[in-house]
């Protein structure tokens, strides 16, 4: 790695707070953002901020992950850039149900990786994209601290990847809190 990664799940979110699935741009672009827990947790990890100085900050443009996203660039100056591809993972048609269809979703995750069931984005095609935006960040900067605010499947399915091991296991990790921040890369 010729960078350090910030990987940052966003702050708690309405959707959290509601017990609802939001994976679709349609629903998570401009509604769903950061609940007063979430604003609460950001301000707490802003004030008690523990890791090297961001440099760069890329972002899923979902309205939690903006919002979580633009108080952490106000802090050190820095320019937001939306990236696509730290998106939620899409859950099909799951999307605007209630988070108990998760254990579901990741029950057939952890048999088959490519698995697409209730519509869901399989688990390799979010590892792709996620493991895409390292390999183009790489490709592009050297000696940098890049915080990436995304979403906790996704994170969760990066690490796994990244580490190198079967994405079926991506669900042993521990899940990724909201406001969570997990160094990865140059120590």
């Amino acid at each position: 790695m010729h960078n350090r990664y910030l990987l940052m799940r966003h702050g708690h979110s309405q959707a959290n707070a509601r017990g609802l699935i939001i994976s679709s741009p349609e629903r998570g672009l401009d509604d769903f953002g950061l609940s007063p827990r979430g604003e609460a947790q950001l301000e707490g990890l802003l004030a008690d901020w523990a890791w090297p100085t961001p440099t760069r900050l890329l972002h899923s443009d979902f309205l939690r992950t903006t919002q979580t996203a633009a108080r952490v660039a106000a802090r050190f100056g820095l320019a937001l850039e939306a990236e696509t591809r730290l998106r939620e993972r899409h859950f099909g048609e799951l999307e605007g149900g209630t988070d108990d269809g998760y254990a579901r979703v990741w029950a057939h995750d952890a048999r088959d990786p490519a698995h697409g069931e209730y519509g869901v984005e399989p688990v390799a095609a979010v590892a792709r994209r996620m493991c895409e935006v390292i390999d183009a960040l790489e490709r592009r900067h050297a000696g940098e601290t890049i915080l990436l605010v995304s979403h906790g499947d996704p994170l969760q399915i990066l690490l796994t990847a990244l580490e190198g091991r079967a994405l079926t296991r991506h669900r042993e990790r521990e899940p990724l809190a909201p406001a969570s921040i997990t160094p990865w890369g140059q120590p």
